[in-house]
């Protein structure tokens, strides 16, 4: 799949995500969510005490894991 495919797939997503966005877009819970924010692992904005996270950011990160072969708790 490419970065078309993921768009089409979560087309009914905003632009910008909450966290409770990532964590249904990746089927994965909270504290794996803050943790891939916390290290980096996503980009994404801090304001205050919420993180924003852009959206093409995720499905890049779903393409980047796609490519690395590894087996993660994403889109199947």
């Amino acid at each position: 799949m490419d970065f078309q495919d993921y768009e089409k797939i979560f087309e009914s997503y905003p632009s910008i995500l909450k966290i409770t966005d990532l964590t249904k877009m990746l089927n994965i819970g909270k504290n794996k969510a803050y943790n891939l924010l916390k290290d980096k692992s996503i980009e994404n904005i801090k304001i205050g005490a919420r993180y924003k996270i852009p959206k093409k950011v995720v499905i890049e990160y779903i393409l980047k894991i796609q490519d690395e072969g590894k087996n993660h708790a994403i889109i199947e």
